[in-house]
């Protein structure tokens, strides 16, 4: 590559060189070093200095006026131009505020200030010193999108975060773990909407694709949220009302209070009862493998019931469903007082809606619950009741039972 451009130059003196700092700027572009550009172009070492640092003023001197940067591509840019960061290292040899030159670019004090702090600028000798072709360079570099993903470029960490996927844990439960067993290992950290992004984003292809089945939704593909459809109040005679349930069940902190509800299969036959401890968060199933009719519901639960020690029988909360109609019957059997919630208030029974959502993991919705045994119903909870949980600490459902145990005996 040959530049003749000092052959064909008039006198002039030590004018701007308009051509040759052109030249100059598309070797430095194509990774040439100064002093070999220098040497094509055919201009002083120094002339080449000033020209990358952004410095075409004379050290000494009056100095002149700013200058108004033209766009050279028709209409405003989102990204800064060459000529822009040329605009920006000449101002700051001459000592110019940010606002100064934010508004010389019409742009932003704010995206000066991160444009100077982010590509290469240094504090020397009480002035900026920012090198306009190196910080393009630097920009392009960054600008390419998509950007390999973090998933995508570690395979320790995507085939830890596929075996958990597997196990049915959740995106948060898998950040935690990675957190808790690799604390020196950043590489290995990610957020829960990193994962989520690996499996619904489109030609990332860091996870299967199949996996989403293992979420708690089993959706191919993410949706809004949707209000969900309020229920009717059914009548039940003699119903205690959930303002009535003792404080202690309310915060928490005792343990031995319980809330219910049914999981119901296809056609509206089969069902499960689900029973979720409030404080341990202590999942329990009780089979209703032909009705929920009120006397099944009755005696399916009073016999998941009786297995527990007293202490841990002090009260039932319910929704209005006509399938609690016994709940006096049930009382009188277990010594269990059954609260009743507020129509279309299932926030009121928040762990159990939680624990229903886990549960149709196993068993989705319009399936025929009849074929379950009672061995599967045990072993899907023991699975739920080992996994961690973010609002116990992340300790398991079943280790803060044992604790608790443990503690009253």
């Amino acid at each position: 590559m040959d530049f003749k451009i000092r052959d064909d130059r008039g006198p002039g003196g030590g004018g701007r060189l308009t051509r040759e700092r052109e030249a100059y700027s598309q070797l430095m572009r194509q990774g040439y070093s100064n002093r070999e550009a220098c040497r094509i172009v055919g201009i002083n070492l120094r002339t080449g200095k000033r020209w990358r640092n952004g410095w075409h003023s004379p050290p000494t001197g009056k100095p002149k006026p700013p200058i108004t940067v033209e766009a050279s591509a028709p209409g405003p840019s989102r990204y800064l131009r060459e000529e822009d960061r040329i605009h920006i290292a000449d101002r700051l040899r001459e000592k110019a505020s940010i606002r100064t030159i934010a508004a010389e670019l019409g742009r932003s004090p704010s995206t000066i200030s991160r444009e100077i702090r982010r590509n290469g600028a240094l504090w020397r000798g009480a002035q900026w010193t920012y090198r306009p072709h190196a910080a393009h360079r630097r920009a392009e570099q960054r600008r390419p999108r998509p950007k390999p993903g973090k998933i995508g470029q570690n395979g320790g960490l995507r085939e830890f975060i596929q075996d958990h996927l597997t196990l049915r844990w959740s995106p948060e439960q898998i950040c935690h773990a990675l957190r808790a067993r690799f604390p020196d290992r950043p590489e290995m950290h990610v957020v829960h909407e990193t994962i989520y992004q690996a499996l619904y984003v489109q030609g990332r292809g860091e996870l299967r694709r199949e996996l989403t089945k293992a979420l708690r939704t089993g959706r191919a593909r993410r949706r809004p949220h949707r209000q969900s459809y309020k229920r009717q109040p059914r009548a039940i005679k003699d119903m205690v009302m959930i303002s009535d349930r003792p404080a202690e069940a309310a915060d928490r902190a005792v343990p031995g209070h319980w809330e219910g509800d049914l999981i119901i299969g296809k056609d509206g036959k089969s069902a499960i009862a689900t029973l979720v401890e409030r404080t341990t968060r202590y999942v329990m199933l009780a089979h209703l493998p032909v009705d929920h009719s009120a006397g099944s519901t009755r005696d399916a639960l009073v016999e998941t019931v009786k297995t527990l020690p007293p202490h841990l029988r002090r009260s039932l909360t319910w929704d209005q469903g006509s399938e609690m109609a016994s709940h006096q019957a049930f009382t009188l059997a277990t010594d269990i007082p059954v609260y009743f919630c507020n129509p279309a208030s299932p926030w009121q029974r928040g762990s159990n809606e939680n624990t229903n959502g886990l549960l149709r993991q196993y068993f989705p919705k319009g399936t025929d619950l009849a074929v379950h045994t009672r061995e599967h119903l045990d072993a899907v909870a023991a699975e739920l009741n080992s996994r961690p949980r973010k609002t116990l600490g992340w300790e398991t459902p079943a280790e803060r039972l044992a604790k608790l145990l443990a503690t009253a005996s």
